[in-house]
C-alpha cells in the first residue's frame, strides 16, 4: 500500500506533464513542418488551404521538387557554402580564443581579473543590434567591407562561450595544475596538455554556442557583406522576396535547406551540449 501511493502520483505526474510537454513539441514544431510541406507544393497551393483549416492544410495535393532544383541552381547555393566557411572558420577560431581567455581568468592570478571578467559579463549582455552599426562603420574604415574576415570576426571573441568555459575551468580540481607547476609546466602547457583535454564536452557546448550565433546571423551579414559573391544563407533566403513578389515556395525550400545544417549539428551534439551544462560551475 506504501509504495502504492507514490507510484499513484508518479504517473499523476507524468501524465500532467505530458499535457503540458505535447501541445508545447506541437506549437514549436508546427510553423517549421508547415515551411517543410509548403516547400514541396506548387506556388499556387501553398495558401490555399490554410483557412479552413484541413487535412490538405498538412497534406499537399501535390509534392514537388521543383522549388529545391530551383534553389541548387541559383546563387542561394553560393550563399550556402558561404554560410559553411564562414561558420567553420569561426567556431574553430572563436574555440580557440574562447578557450584561452577562459583559462586566463580563471587560472592565471594577474591584477585586475575580476573586473575584466565582469565587463566580458556586461559585453554579451548587451545586445549585437546595439552596436552592429557602428561595428560596420568601423570595419568599413578598415576596408574589411564584403570580406569573409568582416563576417568572421565578431564572432571569434564570444563573452557566454568565454564564461561557459571558465565555469568548467574553474570546476577542475586545482591540484592538478600545482602539480605541473610543480614539475615545471609552464601555464600554456598546464592549457594544452591538462585543461583542454578535460574540456571535450565543454569545448562542444562553446562551439554550439559559436555555431548558432554564426549560423543564424542576418543583421551583421547585410551590414558588412551584401555582395552576393560573399552573401550568406540567411541573406540569400531574403532575396527570393523581389517588387515583383515573393516566391515563397523557393523561400520556404532555401529555409528548409538552412535549417537542415544546424539540425543535424545539434543532433550529434546535443548529449556533449547538456554535459557541458550540467557541469558548468562545479567545484573541486
Amino acid at each position: 500500500m506504501a509504495d502504492t501511493v507514490p507510484r499513484y502520483h508518479e504517473r499523476r505526474t507524468g501524465r500532467r506533464t505530458l499535457l503540458i510537454v505535447i501541445p508545447a513539441a506541437v506549437l514549436a514544431v508546427a510553423p517549421l513542418l508547415w515551411a517543410v510541406i509548403s516547400s514541396l507544393r506548387p506556388g499556387d497551393e501553398i495558401f490555399r488551404y490554410l483557412s479552413p483549416v484541413s487535412i490538405r492544410t498538412v497534406v499537399p495535393t501535390t509534392v514537388s521538387l521543383d522549388n529545391y532544383r530551383a534553389v541548387l541552381e541559383s546563387s542561394f547555393t553560393l550563399a550556402l557554402l558561404n554560410s559553411v566557411i564562414v561558420t567553420a572558420v569561426s567556431v574553430a577560431l572563436g574555440l580557440a580564443v574562447s578557450s584561452l581567455a577562459a583559462f586566463a581568468l580563471a587560472m592565471i592570478p594577474f591584477p585586475g581579473r575580476t573586473v575584466l571578467f565582469s565587463v566580458m559579463v556586461v559585453s554579451f549582455l548587451v545586445p549585437f543590434e546595439a552596436i552592429a552599426i557602428p561595428l560596420a562603420t568601423t570595419f568599413r574604415h578598415a576596408d574589411l567591407q564584403n570580406t569573409l574576415i568582416g563576417l568572421i570576426l565578431p564572432a571569434v571573441g564570444n563573452g557566454l562561450a568565454i564564461f561557459l568555459l571558465r565555469q568548467f575551468f574553474l570546476g577542475i580540481p586545482i591540484s592538478l595544475s600545482e602539480a605541473a607547476r610543480m614539475d615545471g609546466l609552464g601555464w600554456f602547457g598546464i592549457y594544452r596538455r591538462i585543461y583542454l583535454p578535460l574540456s571535450r564536452p565543454s569545448m562542444i557546448g562553446a562551439g554550439l554556442i559559436l555555431f548558432v550565433f554564426q549560423w543564424q546571423s542576418f543583421l551583421w551579414p547585410l551590414l558588412i557583406a551584401p555582395a552576393p559573391d560573399v552573401r550568406v544563407a540567411p541573406v540569400a533566403i531574403a532575396d527570393f522576396a523581389q517588387e515583383s513578389g515573393v516566391d515563397y515556395g523557393q523561400m520556404f525550400a532555401a529555409a528548409t535547406l538552412t535549417a537542415l545544417v544546424p539540425l543535424v549539428v545539434l543532433l550529434f551534439a546535443q548529449r556533449q551540449f547538456t554535459s557541458s551544462l550540467a557541469s558548468t560551475g562545479e567545484k573541486e
